[in-house]
């Protein structure tokens, strides 16, 4: 429910198939990548209902792939693909992930506040696999779908 192109799961999966010999990077700012000592510390899926100001209910579901750099950082090649994907799968033995669910990655560190954000492009180098993120911006719904402009100055529902 954004106004980016959203990536499915099936979609995220799909690509993390394709490059499972490579090391995994995730691009969270200009030239600032996740620690490759990076771990997947958990997969959230939340089925999000809400009531937009126009009194429209919507309903999606997102997954939620939680990075965590630990303490003792360092600058080796960090985590394959192919583990990325074992601790998927591991996941989805207890939890069946929605395959249309959208797909955002929650990541901080002590420089940059922790958010969720959706991969935006996928990049398969030679030897690495890299996903670079972008940021969620707040939006109207009610104005999004439907072509009363309630969400303007004055429009009485915002």
């Amino acid at each position: 429910m954004n106004n980016l192109n959203t990536v499915n799961w099936q979609y995220f999966r799909s690509r993390l198939l394709e490059n499972p010999e490579k090391f995994l990077l995730f691009q969270y700012a200009d030239n600032r990548f996740v620690n490759a000592s990076f771990h997947i510390t958990e997969i959230k899926q939340a089925p999000i209902i809400s009531v937009d100001c126009g009194g429209k209910m919507n309903s999606w579901t997102e997954i939620i792939v939680q990075l965590w750099e630990p303490a003792e950082l360092h600058n080796g090649d960090g985590m394959k693909t192919e583990k990325a994907l074992a601790i998927i799968e591991q996941v989805e033995k207890l939890l069946p992930l929605d395959p249309d669910a959208t797909v955002k990655i929650e990541f901080g560190n002590s420089q940059f506040d922790t958010r969720q954000m959706y991969p935006s492009d996928f990049i398969a180098g030679e030897k690495t696999f890299t996903i670079s993120l972008a940021a969620d911006f707040t939006q109207c719904k009610a104005l999004l779908y439907s072509d009363n402009a309630c969400c303007t100055p004055g429009g009485g529902c915002c």
